[in-house]
């Protein structure tokens, strides 16, 4: 036997005439509470390795965690911590507080089992609340949600520019509360690969490789960041109060959110049909907006107060949104290379 950096070497021995079998490390049988005549499990995995498991699942996976939160917390760092328990993959999470749980804290909680996938209340006490995962290990293809997460993303970006341009303060509202759906859609393919990152048997179940789970959980980052950009967009509205747009700074504007777009469409394309070319191509389209940027930022630049104020906040964020699509051009290049290592170059 050798063992090094935690893994521990076993030679391939073979008994009768076509058994291969090896020995098993007696500190892994033994944490694991098992012995002879229990039943292991194997799943043969992409890169060619393979999984072992005892048949009940992983000892080591804890089903119940339990914290101790504190009625002062600020909502905003509750709602964050609560984030963070999802993404981690926790299927039954119990919330107990110092004395009485307040119901600025109850309401939190409540606020967070409603947007997100998959956790209910399963019970509530004078002191505690306990929230249980209710789906199951793959409700949802991760592709799926990815493509889904997209079209939310492009109706956002759409509708964005449109509250922009007629000052439409009730579309910019709605855009602004969309931004939730994107949230939970990018939480849930969050909590998703971790979770297979940890269970073999999640990850056979979900049909992607882990390369593959990393390549969409950036993708998935990458929409999330474009949605932020089409809600601070949509917060324009408030700040233009009753301002007039002028056409041309407007032009360039819509000219920018074109392009924004139409490379966060190609790129996604690109990632799914692991077309280089494609996503080389858009590349190339956003990066022709720097020479650009000059004669929009000089127009910007002859207005005054919240009008010009409005007008770079919007360029920039398009400016950005497009850039995001760029990095996601990246990613399906990088994707398209990871699975098909023999591509020829474009």
């Amino acid at each position: 036997m050798r063992t090094a950096g935690g893994f521990h070497g076993r030679r391939i021995q073979k008994t009768g005439g076509s058994t291969f079998i090896i020995s098993l490390p007696k500190s892994w049988v033994v944490e694991r509470g098992l012995s002879a005549g229990d039943v292991l499990q194997f799943m043969p995995r992409s890169d060619g390795s393979l999984a072992v498991y005892a048949e009940e699942g992983p000892a080591a996976t804890s089903p119940r965690r339990t914290i101790v939160i504190d009625n002062e917390m600020p909502a905003e760092h509750l709602f964050r911590r609560l984030v963070a328990e999802y993404i981690a993959g926790v299927p039954l999470l119990e919330l107990r507080s110092r004395g009485r749980m307040g119901a600025g804290t109850r309401e939190v909680i409540r606020g967070f089992a409603q947007r997100m996938i998959g956790p209910e209340i399963l019970e509530e006490s004078s002191d505690s609340v306990i929230l249980q995962d209710v789906i199951g290990p793959n409700p949802l293809p991760i592709p799926s949600v990815i493509r889904r997460m997209h079209q939310m993303v492009r109706a956002m970006q759409g509708d964005a520019m449109t509250a922009f341009r007629s000052q439409d303060s009730s579309l910019a509202r709605d855009v602004i509360e969309r931004d939730w759906e994107v949230d939970r859609l990018h939480w849930f393919v969050g909590k998703q690969v971790t979770t297979a990152l940890r269970d073999a048997r999640t990850l056979a179940s979900i049909g992607l490789s882990l390369p593959e789970c990393a390549t969409y959980l950036l993708a998935s980052r990458v929409l999330e960041r474009i949605a932020d950009h089409a809600v601070r967009i949509a917060g324009t509205v408030d700040l233009l109060g009753r301002e007039r747009l002028p056409e041309e700074p407007l032009k360039e504007l819509e000219r920018v959110a074109n392009v924004a777009a139409a490379a966060l469409g190609d790129a996604l394309d690109s990632l799914e049909r692991r077309d280089i070319e494609r996503a080389n191509a858009v590349l190339d389209a956003v990066g022709q907006l720097p020479p650009q940027r000059e004669k929009i930022l000089r127009q910007i630049g002859t207005k005054r107060g919240r009008l010009a104020v409005a007008l770079a906040y919007v360029f920039e964020s398009l400016e950005r949104s497009a850039l995001y699509a760029s990095d996601l051009a990246e990613i399906a290049i990088n994707h398209a290379v990871e699975v098909s290592p023999n591509v020829p170059p474009p």
